[in-house]
């Protein structure tokens, strides 16, 4: 799955949902500046939210996501953060992503679907490392807010501090909740 990079992109295209955003994704984002000049974070499935698995809407992700890569002292000229809501379609993906985005040169993600999608389009693709996945994802972190566990650690201050604000714990706890009897 790792192949050799071979050279320096102009801009790299990195989709996720970041429900929410976690020290897994700032680690990616750090990796790949050392490929790129730019990085166009393509928030995925950006008309969902207030579920489960997609509890936080598209606005939210995006002050998160900017407001942590200014905690982290990341230079915000170098990125573009934008909402892209879901297709049904995978086969024109790509093209509805060039649609939406401005001009890429390569796509980093470990989803094998979108790496697939971006091959088969003629993207350089960039595999990330894995960083500490076990920790780092997003379902095991709202996992953790739904159980009342310790979350806070996995994300930015900032992110941490932006879903208390929204009292998302609350929200994602109603979201899990069903009105059929047992």
């Amino acid at each position: 799955m790792f192949e050799e990079i071979k050279e320096r992109y102009n801009r790299i295209l990195f989709p996720g949902r970041f429900q929410p955003l976690h020290y897994g994704h700032i680690e990616v984002i750090k990796w790949m500046l050392n490929f790129g000049d730019e990085i166009i974070i393509a928030i995925g499935s950006a008309q969902k939210s207030h579920m489960v698995d997609n509890p936080f809407t598209a606005g939210e992700r995006m002050v998160m996501i900017r407001e942590a890569l200014k905690e982290e002292g990341f230079d915000l000229s170098k990125f573009y953060i934008v909402p892209v809501p879901d297709i049904e379609y995978n086969s024109i993906w790509i093209s509805y992503l060039e649609s939406l985005l401005p001009p890429f040169d390569a796509v980093c993600s470990r989803n094998p679907l979108v790496i697939r999608l971006a091959k088969e389009e003629r993207y350089d693709v960039l595999v990330p490392p894995f960083f500490l996945r076990s920790e780092y994802s997003g379902k095991k972190i709202r996992k953790k807010m739904l159980s009342g566990e310790k979350w806070e650690s996995y994300v930015p201050p900032s992110v941490a501090r932006i879903i208390k604000q929204i009292s998302g714990i609350q929200r994602l706890i109603d979201s899990s909740l069903s009105d059929e009897l047992e």
